[in-house]
């Protein structure tokens, strides 16, 4: 098979799957409004999602507040203008990275759970056993899932953001000894309420993709514990890679 017969089987791949996606995604999406809702594995799932996963969310905030105030400060301070990095980290940190860097470590822990316990039911035919009994797949092992990552990642990364503001305050002033009063006040000048929320929008947008790329992959798992761990590194890649991409998208559209 020549190189042109190989790209062109990938393509193709790639289309398929991209269109099997769709067609799931609005599956799911319509399975929402279906009854019976199922609140007890709804409120499992953002547990599982949301509360499980602060720890180390918060802890990547901390750092990166701290690292954007110490490159920041070493930069600015030659053109005598460290009163501008409470300004810089809070709109980046608000606006791109807390939203971003929380995704990528939810999707490396939660897309692969989620993508591993739906395989595993997949190669061990318990979905199947689900829709010989009349549930809808869909609606029982998706639904949960996606509104608890649409439901949880903004609320995570709102409290990121304000873990990195303060990792960023506490080097400045506990470290290079800058006014805490001078941050704090360019924060507020510079960070408005427009930054906020897109962060957030974009955090509900990939909770989304986490969890809808975790049951994709694994309900198109194949080949039993092989198949399983082939799904769960697919979908962190495939979770990682959707949100750099609608990262572009979104913050084209809102700013």
């Amino acid at each position: 098979m020549n190189f042109l017969d190989r790209l062109g089987k990938w393509v193709l791949n790639v289309v398929a799957e991209a269109g099997d996606f769709a067609i799931l995604c609005w599956t799911a999406l319509r399975a929402i409004f279906k009854r019976p809702f199922d609140i007890r594995n709804l409120f499992k799932q953002l547990e599982r999602i949301g509360v499980d996963s602060m720890p180390v969310v918060l802890l990547t905030a901390l750092f990166t507040g701290m690292v954007i105030a110490l490159q920041t400060y070493s930069g600015f301070k030659r053109f005598q203008a460290q009163s501008m990095v409470g300004a810089l980290v809070g709109v980046s940190l608000t606006r791109e990275l807390a939203p971003v860097l929380a995704g990528l470590m939810v999707s490396g822990r939660i897309a692969s759970a989620i993508a591993a316990e739906i395989g595993t039911m997949r190669v061990t035919e318990q979905v199947d056993a689900l829709e010989v009994m009349g549930v809808d797949p869909v609606q029982y092992l998706f639904v949960p899932r996606i509104l608890s990552g649409t439901i949880m990642m903004p609320l995570l990364v709102g409290i990121a953001d304000v873990i990195g503001i303060y990792g960023g305050f506490f080097l400045l002033v506990n470290v290079f000894g800058e006014n805490p009063d001078m941050y704090l006040n360019k924060v507020y000048q510079y960070t408005d309420i427009h930054d906020v929320t897109s962060g957030l929008i974009k955090a509900a947008v990939f909770g989304f993709i986490i969890a809808m790329v975790g049951c994709f992959k694994g309900l198109r798992t194949e080949g039993g514990a092989e198949g399983v761990g082939n799904a769960t590194t697919s979908a962190v890649v495939m979770a990682s890679l959707l949100i750099l991409i609608s990262d572009f998208f979104l913050s084209k559209l809102m700013f």
